[in-house]
């Protein structure tokens, strides 16, 4: 982790090294000279993390060189902060900085300077670590001594009982089933979860099971460590193999190179039906290694791995392929294994009754993850009533005090050093949230970036590269998919609690990030971030608050912030019950991300713009209805966000926007603005603004026709766009739209069509199509039915015929809503049209007495819900002796509000 702060550090160092050389007069050299120095600690501590550091002066040691990296990004920050102070108020109060304040950024600039040669000057007086920075003062633990112990604990599955298992009987007879199927080719059994979640366990109960035995000439187990030598590997394979048939191993083969070494497999498995498991495989560089030792003889050959990650999961190896996700145990399945392990001696595995509530509690604790049910209920063991209760009252894991928990948390810390630096930060800050909080991908990755964490690389956003650290962290189960959107992207995430407890004790160690849940009042905090989870009142300045980096609010009723903490990067306000914002908060020059979500502000102040380096600005679900003209200084504004919702979707107007001024034009890096009232000059002022992705546009009048397409036609990466009239008789002339965005995606139109725009046929990449109070008497539906990526369809309002009639095409729908259409008697769905249609939908139709005609070609459709409809269409579907009920029976969920 520490070599992770000192990557980040010098990259930030890099991005004040590339400000105008005018700023950097007497720093430069000083500030080159501690990048020189941080590229040195930052080689001695990636050693020391591969190493691993044993005893208590290697680790004051490292902790030291982390601290200094720390000193080193607060002198950078309070520099970067000076010259943002010097920047925000143009030529003219620059020329004051250069003039009138000469002396004070003379002195400023000598402070930076000889705070940095210090710290230089202690650096490199450190006493004898191998020519300053050698590596070989860092012992810790061996690489083989962590490959052994890495084998043991993955081997020691082999020898449980059957009595000791929970729980995989199910998962037993599926792997069984594929290892016995019959099929010639070679196939891969690949069994992926997160640590802990038993995936070893259940593989090492299939192997040894006899009946798969019986199928295959030989057999192998190894097990990987993170840092294996593949001849090592290879010798193990063919001494498994060897000693599966009672075979006396080749004479020569400790000696043997690689060459000769898979020559040898090759040769004795070449006519052989063998079974191999390979667990604990961390990344396909191995398999590609092995791959020609296992080639397919079409003999039948089972190859089953075990992994974290889902990359390795699904890699080729030839043949056939079954990918198992592990799933955590069942609420009884987690009970039984817990009662076998703290009361292994009373009959039948019973909890006492005056236990059952602590032991529900503590097993609830590990949300189904059998590692750490099994070293709770061990820790548990012969535990008197006090000690149950004193472990209940402290609830929260304690992986890092105490030593029963050790196995649980030296598992899981393979996972955590398996991440690059840049992931490490990542995963760490997703244990600032609460327990359990299902965490939106966007807010997430907005926040990792205005922390600085997300690398630029050349030809990607910062967006892509941030979406992308999230896949990673998701494919390593090191955090999970609570919801997943139409393009099977997360949306909502969360982190296990055994997981959240480890980065909190990481983070709290690290001083990376602390969590103040409203215990004793906070007096001080070491920690360069801090989140707010519980607290009543106003909370008072404490010390360390300057050192701050990120202020993260989770508590609706935190009604004041504390002052001191300018070096604020990141700033979530979300629903806090404040109606005003301190003055001071116009300072933080560093602050990249300004959340102000659902606060009682009414208005921001001109000197927003003030804050040059923010990136994202969320004054969503507020009562802003305007933004001042200080937005349009905000040259690295890229999210502005700054929309509320009515409440009612079938109301014409179900959201409202807010009105900007015209220079927000200047914001050429903004990619989101969603939304603002438009006017004719400002619908123009968008057409230089070429990097957005999604825009939405509301006030829109008839003659803004030409131009709103022909700025609409300038955005040629747009992906999602919404366009609301003023009211709903106005309306709204798109036509001379002749070549709308090429990558739309998302499309949004509010407001009465006298015809079906024609450039709808173009939308060859449109997933998303919302038509809200159309009131079309043309039939819309020959316009978009062979749209070849279109999922989402919705119809408010947006046709006044009584029938509706889906004739054809609609390939790839998955979901299809028709709301308020108080006309509409009828809707006919022929064979053979949407055929991957999943969810129904429909809502005030009060006319339609019927279900659909053709509702029962829908073979795929998996939920049929209605709103606001007649009883007689209710009555016509309820219960099993209705008329259209055989219509309905396929359909698995049936909901009737």
């Amino acid at each position: 982790m520490d070599s992770a702060v000192v990557n980040y550090l010098i990259d930030n160092i890099l991005s004040v090294l590339a400000i105008e050389t005018s700023l950097l007069w007497g720093v430069r050299d000083a500030v080159v000279d501690m990048k020189n120095e941080l590229i040195s600690m930052q080689s001695f501590l990636v050693d020391a993390d591969k190493k691993g550091t044993s005893n208590e002066a290697e680790k004051t040691w490292v902790a030291s060189v982390r601290d200094m990296a720390y000193e080193v990004e607060d002198i950078i920050d309070q520099f970067m902060y000076h010259i943002n102070s010097q920047r925000i108020g143009g030529r003219s109060v620059r020329f004051l900085h250069h003039t009138i304040y000469f002396p004070q950024n003379l002195w400023v600039r000598h402070q930076v300077a000889a705070k940095l040669h210090k710290i230089n000057k202690k650096i490199k007086t450190i006493p004898e670590v191998n020519r300053r920075y050698g590596v070989n003062h860092i012992e810790g633990k061996s690489s083989s001594d962590n490959h052994k112990w890495i084998v043991r604990r993955g081997e020691s599955p082999l020898f449980h009982k059957e009595d000791e298992l929970v729980g995989i009987e199910n998962k037993r007879q599926l792997i069984m089933g594929w290892l016995m199927d019959g099929e010639p080719r070679q196939t891969v059994i690949s069994i992926v979860g997160m640590g802990g979640s038993g995936k070893t366990t259940l593989v090492a109960n299939t192997y040894n099971n006899d009946d798969v035995k019986k199928h295959f000439d030989c057999w192998a187990w190894i097990t990987v460590s993170q840092a294996y030598e593949l001849e090592n590997l290879l010798r193990s394979l063919i001494k498994e193999f060897y000693e599966s048939r009672k075979e006396a191993n080749p004479a020569d083969l400790s000696s043997m190179n690689y060459r000769l070494l898979v020559k040898t497999l090759v040769n004795y498995l070449e006519k052989k039906v063998y079974l191999l498991v390979v667990d604990d495989v961390w990344d396909t560089n191995l398999l590609d290694e092995i791959k020609v030792s296992i080639q397919d003889s079409c003999l039948g050959s089972r190859i089953i791995l075990t992994t974290r990650k889902e990359d390795v999961a699904c890699y080729p190896l030839g043949g056939k392929h079954h990918v198992h996700y592990m799933q955590l145990l069942q609420k009884e399945e987690a009970w039984e294994l817990f009662c076998k392990k703290a009361f292994p001696s009373n009959p039948n595995g019973s909890c006492p009754l005056e236990l059952e509530s602590f032991a529900q509690e503590l097993v609830g604790k590990c949300e189904g993850v059998p590692l750490a049910i099994a070293a709770l209920g061990s820790l548990m063991y012969s535990k008197n009533l006090s000690q149950w209760n004193e472990i209940y009252n402290g609830l929260n894991w304690s992986l890092s005090k105490n030593p029963k928990l050790e196995s649980v948390k030296s598992i899981l810390f393979l996972s955590f050093n398996d991440l690059p630096y840049q992931l490490k930060h990542c995963f760490l800050y997703c244990s600032l949230f609460p327990e359990d909080h299902e965490i939106q991908r966007k807010m997430l990755t907005k926040l990792w970036m205005g922390e600085g964490f997300v690398e630029q690389i050349e030809g990607s956003t910062l967006e892509e590269v941030a979406d992308s650290y999230l896949v990673e962290l998701i494919f390593r189960n090191m955090l999970q998919v609570v919801e997943r959107n139409e393009f099977e992207r997360p949306r909502m995430c969360k982190m296990h609690d055994l997981l959240r407890e480890l980065a909190l004790s990481v983070s709290i160690k690290e001083k990376f990030g602390a969590v103040y849940d409203g215990g004793e009042e906070m007096k001080e905090c070491k920690a360069r971030r801090i989140s707010i989870h519980k607290f009543d009142g106003e909370l008072k300045s404490f010390t360390g608050m300057s050192k701050l980096r990120s202020f993260l609010v989770f508590n609706k009723s935190l009604k004041t912030l504390p002052s001191g903490s300018k070096m604020l990067r990141v700033l979530n306000l979300e629903d806090a019950p404040i109606d005003k914002l301190p003055d001071e908060l116009f300072k933080l020059f560093n602050l990249r991300y300004l959340n102000l979500r659902g606060t009682l502000l009414k208005k921001l102040p001109n000197s927003i713009g003030s804050l040059l380096n923010l990136q994202t600005l969320d004054i969503g679900s507020t009562q802003i209805e305007s933004l001042p003209h200080g937005i349009g200084k905000l040259q690295n504004l890229r999210h502005l966000i700054m929309y509320r919702y009515t409440g009612n979707w079938n109301e014409f107007r179900y959201s409202i926007g807010v009105q900007a001024p015209l220079n927000i034009g200047q914001l050429k890096n903004l990619q989101t603005v969603c939304y603002f009232e438009a006017k004719v000059d400002l619908i123009r002022q968008f057409r230089s603004m070429t990097q957005l992705t999604s825009i939405g546009i509301g006030n829109v009048k008839e003659a803004d026709e030409t131009d709103l397409c022909i700025t609409i036609q300038s955005m040629r990466l747009l992906c999602k766009l919404s366009v609301m009239v003023t009211n709903e008789e106005e309306t709204l002339r798109m036509d001379a739209l002749s070549s709308p965005p090429p990558n739309l995606q998302w499309l949004f139109l509010i407001g009465k069509l006298e015809t079906v725009p024609q450039w709808f046929r173009s939308l060859q990449s449109l997933t998303h199509l919302w038509l809200h109070w159309s009131r079309l008497s043309e039939d819309l539906l020959p316009h978009i039915a062979d749209l070849p990526h279109l999922e989402h369809l919705t119809l408010s309002n947006a046709y006044v015929g009584k029938q509706i009639c889906f004739s054809t095409g609609f390939p790839k729908l998955t979901k299809l809503e028709i709301r308020n259409s108080p006309q509409l008697n009828e809707i006919i769905i022929e064979k053979g049209v949407m055929p991957n249609l999943k969810s129904l939908g429909i809502d005030s139709c009060i006319e339609l007495k019927t279900v659909p005609k053709g509702i029962e070609y829908l073979k795929n459709l998996q939920e049929l819900v209605l709103a606001s409809v007649s009883m007689e269409l209710q009555h016509r579907i309820e219960g099993e002796g209705s008329v259209d009920f055989p219509k309905v029976r396929h359909i698995p969920k049936k909901c009737i509000w």
